[in-house]
């Protein structure tokens, strides 16, 4: 069965509506690992609209899971995570005016500046995910350019408003795991997965995490975070 990854950004997100120093996502990283989560995410954008410098900084010091720095495939990032050194980077489309990435990564289009990312987070020991559309052609060039791995993008099927689209889109979920691992890569797989609809894709044998955050932490409103993470786990095992 997968393993969860708890992306704490929207932590941040309300402690940026005020401006102030609470609450302190490296505090509720401490939380959803207590909790069980087998890895924190965070998303540092290049307009730091929620995680800050100061955040990456602290938490790659006090994680003790796995720390996996989402970040758009650029310079600057990429001397960012050399020298954080974060267990593993995920390389996201990265768009100024969205809420929230929308999309995978079009590997085939920017094949040669994800390899040169890619090689420079392997010299300095960085395992890299790309996240990607559950495409066949998405997958085998993220194979081509040396990642180490994939994060199926979920957000279609978690999106689907009708069960015939929702099925469709499943399908789609399941082949590209499975390719994937034909193809030697980690697979694992994040966007819109919530408490209703992640029994679906937790079954899929080949996928190894499942990326969660804003259902998380939305629950966490209403029962706190170390429940929240813990229901989530229990959905996932059973």
């Amino acid at each position: 069965m997968p393993e969860l990854m708890v992306n704490i950004d929207h932590v941040a997100t309300l402690r940026e509506a005020r401006g102030v120093n609470y609450p302190d996502p490296v505090y509720a990283a401490g939380i959803a690992e207590m909790a069980g989560a087998r890895g924190i995410i965070i998303h540092l954008r290049e307009d730091r609209r929620h995680i800050k410098d100061r955040d990456l900084k602290i938490l790659s010091d006090v994680v003790r899971t796995k720390l996996n720095l989402e970040m758009a495939a650029t310079p600057e990032m990429t001397k960012i995570a050399e020298r954080a050194k974060p267990d593993m980077i995920t390389l996201v489309p990265e768009k100024r005016q969205e809420l929230t990435t929308e999309g995978g990564l079009d590997v085939i289009r920017s094949a040669a500046k994800i390899e040169k990312v890619v090689r420079a987070a392997r010299k300095h020991g960085i395992l890299v995910s790309l996240f990607i559309d559950p495409e066949e052609s998405q997958i085998k060039a993220s194979s081509s350019v040396g990642a180490d791995m994939i994060e199926i993008h979920t957000g279609a099927y978690a999106d689907a408003r009708t069960s015939r689209i929702r099925e469709k889109e499943l399908k789609k979920v399941v082949r590209a795991a499975s390719l994937g691992r034909e193809l030697g890569l980690g697979v694992n797989a994040g966007h819109g997965l919530h408490y209703h609809n992640v029994r679906e894709i937790a079954v899929i044998p080949e996928i190894n995490e499942l990326s969660i955050g804003h259902s998380i932490i939305a629950r966490a409103l209403f029962v706190g975070l170390d429940r929240a993470v813990r229901d989530m786990i229990e959905l996932i095992k059973s």
